[in-house]
């Protein structure tokens, strides 16, 4: 009899802790192409560039990384080592609005006259104030080099590159998982983020789940029967 109730026990700690892992906030990320038309110094240029927005946690906050796969404007002269410096704002939606600044290291290299200009990872810190599922979309990309300013505005309403379900200051929603995101930042609490990495870490989170339900289950069964209570 005891061997049967131990093997239904198990299996409902097994479901407690799938329904435990559906319930984990999530966070979804997608490549969208955002066609950005740039006021440069010698005229007016324009680029499509897929654009990759991810999350990783950090303490109560997210750091936000926008990844652009191709260059979007152009130098009618040499632009040499850290001459350009780079920087963006992430529009945010949804359960919360506003902008979010996001900037980027100088060029690692010279970048040759007109040739694509290789835009490096912007990042920035956001800290939710609102809970709910948060919207990050492409904004404006501004670029400095050589004492000009370049603006390039996305002309095509590209929709959201990342979306992410938070718990603001004061209560309800959730943390990251994620593509790309979003999730743990070296040595914060683990949880799945966007990208490769999901599968595995949300597996990670069902089965260590399953196990603390389980242990805590062999423990009530083990002083039930030292109390000689049936079961």
């Amino acid at each position: 009899m005891y061997p049967k109730r131990t093997a239904a026990f198990a299996l409902s700690a097994a479901l407690a802790g799938s329904a435990v892992l559906m319930a984990a906030p999530t966070a979804s990320a997608t490549v969208v192409d955002v066609n950005y038309q740039c006021k440069t110094p010698i005229g007016n240029k324009g680029a499509v560039s897929p654009i990759d927005i991810k999350s990783v946690q950090s303490g109560s906050g997210y750091k936000i990384t926008m990844s652009f796969q191709k260059g979007v404007s152009s130098s009618p002269v040499e632009l040499g080592k850290g001459a350009m410096s780079p920087s963006a704002v992430i529009k945010l939606g949804g359960a919360e609005t506003g902008d979010l600044a996001v900037t980027g290291p100088p060029n690692a290299e010279a970048i040759p006259a007109n040739t694509p200009i290789k835009i490096s990872d912007l990042s920035g810190t956001y800290t939710p104030k609102k809970s709910g599922k948060v919207t990050f979309t492409a904004g404006v990309l501004t670029i400095k080099a050589l004492g000009t300013t370049t603006t390039c505005t996305p002309a095509n309403s590209p929709k959201p590159s990342l979306e992410l379900d938070v718990k603001g200051a004061g209560g309800g929603g959730g943390g990251t998982s994620g593509g790309s995101q979003s999730a743990p930042s070296g040595g914060d609490s683990q949880l799945p983020q966007t990208g490769p990495e999901d599968s595995a870490i949300a597996l990670g989170t069902l089965g260590g789940t399953v196990l603390l339900v389980g242990a805590a289950g062999s423990l009530w069964l083990t002083r039930r029967r030292r109390a000689g209570a049936p079961l």
